[in-house]
């Protein structure tokens, strides 16, 4: 079921030890070799939904170093990691500056949260030159998280503007859309921005006008854009349902498991599937149609199916 690792022959061995390259696709330990066979059949899909979008049979696009800001890497270990917002990606983060700090840091709790999102904190592979990405993205091991899209979205929506604090998103964006897709808004609405409505919001991302201006702000713009996995090829793709035994086998391959563990907390205020069906609720079935098509290749890539609540005429 397995198959080899294109790149098998290149990768060389750190201190001695294998790389988590090695141990990803050629496993020593038997037990996880269900667990290495799953990820076989996400990247599987990715393959699959890449091939059969129209992405891959227009021009292929080349990468720019711009594309890879997204791109975290771990030279110690060996691997990249592209964080997606809206993933666990501030844990992650935290977790990469514990694996990069040379023990600077060993706790992945005890690093803040805007500390986690300070950019000079990790390296990206934008930061590299062309020979480097190149030599980087065909030996280090390659990895990120992904989750249902349209949760994300609303966990997206609910974060940058219902939450008092976010007076930067409601100023650069939140205005925008009041002005764009409110009749009638208030001098105050139009102002402040802080009282945009999840219809608003959607409305907003579906308006041709948007996308045409500009790329969409990183926390609801797709996977596929974010981190490129038609472009780039993914050793391992760990889902935000699964994201404990996902995150602790990345850190079982990079060999630091012993020591470092993914944080768990259970927090109350995330964005959940009865909640996400709810925002749903008052978008017109039209709406539905036109965001499922904007990210309908992450559902396509990623094996999320088409949620049970929307109503595609």
């Amino acid at each position: 079921v397995m198959r080899r690792n294109p790149f098998g022959m290149d990768i060389c061995c750190r201190k001695g030890s294998r790389s988590p390259l090695q141990e990803l696709y050629n496993p020593t330990q038997v037990s996880v070799l269900c667990t290495a066979i799953l990820h076989q059949v996400r990247r599987d899909q990715v393959t699959d939904a890449c091939r059969a979008s129209s992405v891959s049979s227009r021009k292929r696009r080349v990468l720019t170093p711009s594309d890879l800001k997204h791109l975290v890497v771990d030279e110690d270990h060996e691997m990249i990691y592209c964080y997606v917002p809206k993933v666990a990606c501030t844990n992650w983060k935290r977790v990469m500056m514990v694996l990069t700090g040379r023990g600077k840091y060993s706790d992945p709790m005890e690093i803040p949260a805007n500390e986690a999102h300070v950019s000079s904190n990790l390296k990206t592979l934008n930061q590299y030159s062309i020979p480097e990405i190149n030599h980087r993205l065909k030996n280090y091991m390659k990895f990120l998280f992904v989750r249902e899209p349209f949760e994300r979205l609303v966990s997206a929506y609910r974060n940058k503007f219902t939450q008092k604090y976010n007076t930067s998103f409601h100023k650069r964006y939140g205005t925008k859309i009041v002005r764009r897709q409110r009749k009638n808004a208030t001098q105050e609405a139009l102002r402040k921005g802080d009282d945009v409505k999840f219809e608003e919001f959607v409305a907003y991302l579906i308006d041709p006008h948007t996308q045409r201006e500009e790329p969409f702000n990183e926390h609801w713009q797709t996977v596929y854009s974010l981190c490129h996995p038609c472009h780039i090829h993914y050793d391992l793709i760990g889902k935000y349902e699964t994201l404990e035994e996902d995150s602790n086998y990345v850190l079982q391959l990079a060999g630091v498991s012993s020591y470092l563990k993914f944080p768990t907390y259970a927090k109350s205020t995330r964005t959940t599937d009865e909640m996400t069906t709810e925002f749903f609720q008052n978008i017109s079935s039209l709406h539905q149609m036109q965001l499922y098509e904007v990210y309908k290749l992450d559902f396509l890539m990623f094996n999320y199916s088409v949620p049970s609540y929307l109503k595609l005429e």
